[in-house]
């Protein structure tokens, strides 16, 4: 046979390649037998000639696949299909991608062949890689009604790579060629994962899964990101990282990579788990993901953030050597257009106070500066960025130096306290944190500047000690326990200490009128402006707050006993505070009373609740 198909003419040689292939349907075993060895030995010593007859080769073969009955047949037909890639690869890959979707299960099998050497493999993984990222991932039909979101629809030629690239990985023998193109491999399908979630499957796919699939073909989900989520964790579980795939599955962190509500957090999880399990992996992943900051999908942009921030939160940063890298990556990506992006580099720097609190002093400055700057983040009252920048100024302000935060204190004090009446609870909740937060690295050491802002905001957490929200009564406790210190009163500090530890119950009207004869006995200058304050929040939107407002001015302001009618007033009446002193009272505190008195700039962010209504 070796004779013949060395001494055979060319224009000959397709030909009885093809009669081959039709005596693989032979019922007599001993002809089919024959022909395979035939075929084999064919492709061993002429394959080299056969390079535009690759694509008909590959479709015969397929397709006498599923006429074939002989259990020797399809071992055969593999190995016929790895003699023909050594020696054309690229052809064949492309001929095996033009197979119709679910891949059949002898179609599974022709691409498992590929895998069977790891030179090949490599070879094969690097091609299907490069078809997965040629094609757009989707593209947007047209939305038949107006104002409706256009449908994003997969692109066949990538959604045929991805499904290739998990038959290829389900080959053991891939290993070697698996860890070899492991980064690549790893950014590819995160990225491929990113960018086909809530992306659909093209119609006539559709239909056909309606239909119901053929038992031949493989049973695996063809939805798009499902295929890319299971093809990434096929690469996780080859190349050795069994240990991040089973804390993924343990966490749910599949699912949650598959849905566009959990998606940020998958990429979360994925991160957190490589950082304990795969530590030696990422500087390698570190590199591919190097150029992601500028991808043109915003979908893209936001997992690699989500990824890169959570490395922070670990000590493998610094461990590896990879902080300065990693810093340097979300800092590039500060003025990103998207607001996601955005809130994930906040969320990735503050992490640095748990993965490397060590490293905060040296970065405190660089980290500061990005922080201030979210709080000013765009023209939205409530935006996600200002909301991040607060819950990370919490973390860090205890880390970075004194000097540092010097510089900054007043502005942020100023920026966070209209977000005290915002009306979302987590606005509310974080700001009061932060002020108590910048209260308590202040302890002895509060600038007059500062101060007048610490006074400002008692009115207001006194009477959010009501909220109806009890995050936010629990962080009033937390800053009035802070700011007490500061104000050099021992007997107020006590009575906020005696009163407002957590887990204590409240009785508000006791403590309010402890802490108002304290007021009127230590600061008798400062209660009309306290009163000043209160009586924006009569109209207060929640019930208990409007309810402690009158209270709380009533207990400033009781009515005089007889016995001390003589003795001056210690508080000016309110006919007696010109408006416009009070508005300016209110407004340098940048408390509820600027917004009362005055509409709020919208760059400072959201004004109280009812502020459009007046006292």
């Amino acid at each position: 046979m070796r004779i013949i198909a060395k001494r055979l003419p060319p224009d000959q040689l397709i030909s009885l390649l093809l009669t081959m292939f039709e005596a693989l349907g032979d019922p007599e075993k001993n002809c089919s037998r024959a022909a395979t060895v035939m075929i084999n030995c064919l492709l061993q010593e002429r394959g080299g000639v056969l390079q535009e007859k690759v694509p008909e080769i590959v479709s015969v073969l397929r397709s006498k696949l599923q006429e074939a009955q002989g259990e020797h047949v399809l071992p055969a037909a593999q190995h016929s299909m790895y003699l023909l890639a050594t020696q054309h690869c690229a052809a064949v890959v492309s001929s095996l991608l033009g197979s119709p979707l679910p891949l059949d299960s002898h179609t599974s099998m022709l691409w498992r062949a590929l895998a069977v050497e790891p030179r090949l493999a490599a070879q094969v993984l690097g091609l299907l890689l490069e078809k997965m990222s040629r094609d757009v991932p989707f593209k947007e039909s047209r939305a038949f009604l107006l104002g409706r979101t256009p449908d994003r629809v997969a692109t066949l030629l990538p959604l045929s790579a991805t499904c290739a690239l998990f038959e290829v990985l389900s080959t053991p023998a891939a290993g070697p060629a698996v860890l070899e193109l492991y980064p690549q491999l790893f950014v590819a399908l995160l990225l491929r994962v990113s960018c086909t979630v809530g992306v659909q499957l093209p119609r006539n796919l559709q239909a056909q899964e309606r239909r119901g699939a053929s038992p031949a073909l493989a049973a695996r989900n063809l939805e798009p990101c499902s295929s890319a989520v299971d093809t990434l964790r096929a690469v996780l579980l080859r190349s050795g990282s069994e240990d991040v795939a089973q804390r993924m599955d343990l966490e749910g962190g599949w699912e949650l990579l598959r849905t566009s509500a959990g998606h940020e957090e998958g990429a979360t999880r994925l991160a957190r788990a490589m950082a304990e399990h795969a530590g030696p992996r990422l500087p390698l992943v570190l590199k591919a993901l190097a150029c992601t900051h500028s991808s043109a999908y915003e979908n893209q942009r936001v997992t690699t953030t989500a990824f890169l921030a959570e490395l922070l939160n670990s000590n493998v940063a610094n461990d590896l050597m990879l902080l300065d890298s990693l810093l340097e990556s979300l800092v590039a990506r500060q003025k990103d257009t998207c607001a996601s992006v955005r809130r994930l580099v906040l969320r990735g720097l503050a992490n640095l106070a748990s993965g490397c609190p060590d490293k905060v002093r040296a970065h405190g400055p660089q980290l500061l500066t990005a922080m201030i700057g979210g709080l000013d983040d765009g023209d939205s009252p409530h935006s996600p960025v200002a909301l991040e920048a607060m819950l990370g100024l919490a973390r860090l302000v205890h880390l970075v130096e004194a000097w540092d935060l010097r510089s900054g204190l007043l502005h942020v004090a100023i920026r966070i306290r209209p977000f005290f009446d915002s009306e979302k609870m987590e606005f509310r909740t974080a700001s009061i944190r932060l002020f108590g937060h910048l209260n308590q690295v202040c302890h002895g050491d509060c600038e007059d500047v500062f101060l007048d802002q610490v006074v400002g905001g008692l009115a207001p957490l006194l009477l959010h000690l009501q909220d109806p929200q009890a995050a936010v009564a629990s962080a009033c406790r937390f800053a009035l326990r802070m700011c007490g210190p500061n104000l050099a009163c021992e007997d107020l500090s006590a009575a906020f200490q005696k009163h407002l530890q957590e887990g204590r119950a409240l009785h508000f009207g006791e403590f309010l009128n402890t802490t108002c004869k304290h007021l009127m006995h230590h600061f008798p200058d400062l209660l009309g402006r306290l009163l000043t304050t209160c009586l924006f929040y009569f109209k207060s939107s929640w019930e208990d707050v409007r309810a402690a407002a009158p209270l709380f001015t009533g207990e400033q302001h009781p009515l005089p006993r007889p016995q001390a009618a003589q003795q001056p007033c210690l508080m000016p009446p309110l006919h007696r505070v010109p408006g416009a002193a009070r508005g300016a009272q209110a407004a340098a505190a940048g408390g509820p009373g600027s917004a009362h008195f005055g509409a709020p700039d919208p760059a400072e962010g959201p004004g109280p609740r009812g502020a459009d209504q007046g006292c």
